[in-house]
């Protein structure tokens, strides 16, 4: 079991969810040394809670003997608090999870998760030193992760005759739009996948191509 804790930021308060934003695109990890203290911080994206948790886990069953595994979470959109979590597994309160959380709210990176490994060597830093080493680990480990990007998506149908399928097809890409399903009968009846933000205008330019001849429905 996570020993999983959430501080409430602000409750109640979340950022309106962008259309789209950046989240890792795989997992990054760096190692550090800092006054004998071997430092691994290990970043993955957490699409949801339970991928957070699931990351925490398989970080901790990795390093079982070290002497702290700190981490914190963001699900969710870019500085949003609603699904936040954080833990100082035995660290000093408030000198691991929350800066850790803090660095991760205001990097601009969504659906992100975040375990710093503590390796004890002899020499103590402080409470001012464990908020450096623990922020600054998971700020070093963000500036080489590589990003994907997160993107609403809507899905339409589209009803058409067979001469306005092929100039149809021809206008995906400027859309960033995908074919998922197509039935072919009497007529044609396309079922698209594009982004959220897209398809209005993605549906004002189909009746202009095709002259109004397309019905196109949200299923």
């Amino acid at each position: 079991m996570i020993d999983l804790h959430y501080y409430p930021l602000n409750p109640g308060a979340h950022v309106p969810a962008p259309r789209r934003y950046p989240i890792p695109a795989t997992t990054r990890r760096v190692d550090q040394t800092i006054e004998r203290s071997r430092f691994v911080t290990s970043i993955g994206p957490a699409p949801t809670v339970e991928d957070a948790r699931a990351f925490i886990d398989a970080v901790r069953d990795e390093f079982p003997d070290a002497t702290h595994n700190c981490w914190a979470y963001v699900v969710g959109p870019p500085g949003d608090t609603g699904r936040v979590g954080m833990s100082d597994a035995g660290e000093p309160h408030g000198t691991a999870g929350r800066p850790m959380l803090t660095v991760l709210l205001g990097s601009g990176v969504g659906d992100v998760v975040a375990v710093v490994t503590r390796y004890y060597g002899g020499r103590k830093l402080g409470k001012g030193g464990l908020v450096r080493a623990y922020g600054g680990g998971v700020k070093l480990a963000l500036e080489s992760l590589a990003l994907a990007e997160r993107v609403r998506t809507v899905r339409l149908r589209v009803r058409t005759d067979y001469p306005t399928v092929t100039p149809l097809k021809n206008l995906l890409p400027e859309f960033e739009a995908e074919l998922v399903d197509a039935v072919y009968g009497s007529d044609v009846t396309l079922e698209i996948e594009l982004p959220e933000e897209s398809a209005d205008r993605f549906e004002e330019t189909l009746a202009h191509l095709t002259n109004g001849r397309a019905r196109v429905t949200r299923p």
